[in-house]
């Protein structure tokens, strides 16, 4: 008798919290202090806002990386689990700290992120355990330019998630050497890859996003492409496209999390097998529901709030 996966998604993901600091202040390094208006420690993370999106819309979501044996990653566990994703066979690492953002936020919008790496870009392809592969039905891998020691061992490790008939998916996030061309040899073992905008142009060496997602798309077999204000875009190998309008918010509180939110409900619709313009506007709902509170997390939908955004 085959054995279901126990699980739906396993993330392999840097975990870290975002302390948000809030005020009309710019810092002055002579030793002066000022007040700002108020700081909230949160749920941090590109690969766990997702994995708590995932969560929230009723997948179940499991969970590899690491923390230190420190306060941030006691916060970072107890909120995990607190929010449906299983962490055991997340490593603490004793002696070793776990990452820190801290964002400084104005009331115009503008932000200054200071981040202290700790482990986040310390997972390895070998701290993966084969059980957790064989445990779930797709892999996701989220801040893959900020996961250096896991890039070498990607491809291969994407390989095998594929040979045991499971689904793959990637979200690049920013490369901070802007070099870029490394996940290419990734792209050809992903199943839906999840870049914005200016990372899909970047990573394909064109001005238009169009014909950056139709060369992406060579590759990978679904780009999808998040553009903000513009809605979404996506591009299959096959040549097949689609494409929505964004979702208008009456009140933005913190754009902050609205791309992993994004994936998240993206991948709902792919996992049950939706057809590909119902998921983007999946997608495009459950990002811009994300906008109306603080952090990744603080105003995540449900699968039921966010399918009044969705038509068909």
């Amino acid at each position: 008798m085959t054995t279901l996966p126990a699980f739906d998604l396993l993330v392999l993901g840097e975990i870290n919290p975002d302390l948000l600091v809030y005020g009309d202040v710019e810092p002055d390094f002579r030793q002066v202090e000022k007040l700002v208006d108020r700081a909230v420690l949160t749920v941090g993370s590109s690969s766990v806002i997702f994995a708590c999106a995932a969560a929230r819309l009723g997948l179940r979501v499991a969970f590899v990386g690491l923390v230190g044996q420190d306060v941030f990653g006691d916060f970072m566990l107890a909120e995990m689990q607190r929010r449906g994703v299983d962490t055991r066979w997340v490593q603490r690492r004793k002696g070793e700290a776990t990452g820190l953002s801290v964002i400084f936020q104005r009331p115009d919008g503008s932000r200054a992120i200071l981040t202290a790496a700790g482990l986040i870009p310390a997972l390895r392809v070998e701290d993966v355990p084969g059980e957790a592969l064989e445990a779930a039905r797709h892999v996701h891998v989220g801040s893959y330019y900020l996961q250096t020691a896991l890039q070498p061992g990607l491809p291969a490790l994407f390989r095998r998630v594929r040979s045991l008939g499971r689904t793959t998916s990637l979200d690049p996030n920013y490369d901070p050497a802007e070099r870029w061309a490394s996940i290419w040899r990734v792209l050809p073992y992903t199943d839906v890859f999840l870049p914005n905008e200016m990372e899909a142009c970047a990573i394909a060496g064109v001005e238009d996003v169009e014909e950056a997602a139709r060369r992406l798309a060579r590759e990978a077999r679904w780009v999808v492409v998040k553009r903000g204000e513009q809605g979404a875009l996506a591009v299959g190998r096959e040549g097949e496209r689609a494409a929505v309008p964004a979702v208008a918010m009456d009140r933005v509180v913190d754009p902050v999390g609205a791309g992993d939110n994004f994936d998240a409900g993206f991948l709902y619709g792919f996992l049950h097998g939706w057809p590909l313009e119902k998921s983007l506007r999946l997608a495009v709902a459950c990002g811009a529901l994300s906008l109306r509170g603080e952090g990744g997390t603080g105003a995540q939908p449900t699968l039921e709030e966010a399918l009044a955004y969705v038509a068909g």
